[in-house]
């Protein structure tokens, strides 16, 4: 089937950035929208736009049942989830497919597998994909799972079978911690995910979130685009990706790469996905888990073999064969993505909602921007706090990370307190540099007061400010024209 009209079930920039895609290949596109949205730039950019509900997600953006409805009053042949809200939701995939319509992304029983921890392991298990030391199922009894906690040694992991987001997730250095420890990942478990599901997991200590972009189609072909390093986090939940990975070696890479399309076999897989690794300091890599959805920094991915992942999911939702082959892939130069939030890095990273008082976006050779925003607009406090996508491309490592740093000097934002500080200093951070860096990278190496220049500095800036000033104003002005300060980035201003 020819997918003609799509909606787009979600907001802001995943939401451009799929309509782009769309009226690319001629689809029209349908948006929807909470009335805290109704001036968002996914809604005018849309060829139609339906109001859903309320600001709060609940009311608007999670309702299936308001969602389908506008499907078949406007005659839409497919819904887009993009990511978050019901993007991974099997019960809304197979509402979908109920009433006729195309999901755009995977089967809801792979979903189902996939969605579950246990679940997932379960599934994998035939096909000799390394497996993090734990337990095989939910814990149900104490002393077996402290005996089996004991045989594969301390520190462990209790984790959340239905979790995510570092949410049910605790770190047990000693038996004696156990118990409380599994009465809070619990107690969070079925407050977070309504499943109070846990296991044990070794946990591996210097561990690099590595994972696989993979790619199937409905006639049983699948392939992977290659990895994402998504060390850098904070909160358990990613701040810096970049494609390829500083240390994977190709043999490496590629024994990831086909163990990730195992992952995807195992569960029938069709549509974009991504397969999550643990990689430990001895480059041994173990699964962790398999997202089935676009991912955030799925552009990084893009940028690196030029391929359109979006694209690729229409097709693969029409039906028609995966045209790329294992074989024509290839990395090309490295790119970068950091993830603009609207927080405060200097206060535990915490919400800093307001208006986007002055908004200016970097542009130039290898720099792409991803956002759904414009100076004026508010940051609404009901969503994830994410103003943009910051990606930059270079033939190496090295230009992308420079060119990265440029694009955060240019870009300017004030109103509110972003993360763009916090991402320069891991920029220019040794550890990033030199690629030696895992998933302890925040707590190891960033306190507040590293975005603070030291008082030396401040003054020499100061200094430096005022002197050219007043040199500027004891020029004569040809012609009675006025000399004015260079524009700079809002954030790095405020340092002075």
């Amino acid at each position: 089937m020819t997918i003609k009209k799509i909606l787009v079930a979600n907001r802001g920039e995943i939401a451009l950035r799929i309509m782009r895609t769309a009226r690319e290949m001629g689809i029209q596109t349908v948006a929807i929208y909470s009335e805290a949205d109704r001036n968002a730039l996914h809604v005018r950019y849309a060829d139609e736009a339906v109001c859903v509900g309320p600001p709060p997600s609940a009311e608007s953006y999670l309702r299936a049942d308001v969602i389908i409805d506008v499907c078949r009053n406007l005659q839409v042949d497919a819904i887009h989830p993009g990511y978050g809200f019901l993007s991974e939701n099997a019960n809304f995939a197979r509402q979908v497919r109920e009433a006729g319509l195309i999901f755009i992304g995977p089967s809801p029983e792979s979903i189902d597998v996939m969605g579950s921890k246990l679940a997932a392991k379960a599934a994998v298990a035939g096909y000799n994909i390394p497996m993090v030391p734990g337990t095989p199922s939910a814990i149900t009894d104490r002393t077996e799972a402290k005996a089996i906690s004991a045989k594969i040694g301390y520190p462990i992991l209790i984790k959340a079978s239905a979790g995510g987001g570092g949410k049910g997730m605790r770190v047990v250095e000693q038996e004696a911690d156990f118990d409380e420890q599994m009465d809070r990942a619990v107690s969070e478990a079925q407050s977070a995910f309504g499943d109070g599901s846990v296991f044990i997991e070794k946990y591996v200590t210097s561990p690099r979130h590595v994972e696989i972009q993979v790619l199937g189609d409905q006639h049983g072909n699948i392939i992977h685009l290659f990895e994402r390093e998504c060390s850098v986090q904070r909160r358990h939940q990613k701040v810096v990706e970049e494609a390829p990975s500083a240390i994977l070696t190709p043999e490496i890479r590629e024994a990831m790469g086909r163990a990730a399309v195992d992952v995807a076999r195992a569960c029938g897989y069709y549509g974009a996905g991504t397969v999550e690794f643990i990689v430990n300091d001895k480059l041994d890599f173990y699964f962790l888990e398999m997202n089935t959805r676009l991912q955030v920094e799925h552009p990084v991915t893009e940028q690196i073999t030029g391929v359109d992942l979006v694209k690729q999911m229409i097709y693969i939702a029409e039906g028609k064969p995966l045209t790329i082959k294992q074989e024509d892939l290839q990395i090309k130069g490295h790119a970068v993505e950091v993830r603009v939030y609207a927080e405060d890095p200097a206060n535990n990273f915490l919400p800093d909602v307001g208006t986007l008082d002055t908004y200016v976006r970097p542009q130039g050779n290898g720099v792409r921007v991803d956002d759904g925003f414009e100076q004026g607009m508010a940051i609404p406090i009901y969503y994830d706090p994410m103003i943009a996508k910051l990606i930059t491309y270079g033939d190496s490592r090295e230009e992308a990370i420079q060119k990265m740093i440029r694009a955060i000097d240019e870009y300017e934002i004030s109103g509110v307190q972003t993360t763009l500080p916090f991402c320069r200093f891991v920029m220019e951070h040794d550890a990033f540099r030199s690629g030696q860096f895992d998933t302890g990278f925040v707590s190891r190496y960033f306190t507040p007061d590293k975005l603070t220049p030291t008082p030396d500095t401040h003054e020499r800036e100061l200094a430096a400010v005022l002197s050219a000033w007043l040199l500027e104003t004891a020029k004569p002005k040809p012609n009675g024209a006025t000399v004015t300060a260079a524009r700079q980035s809002k954030w790095k201003a405020n340092r002075l």
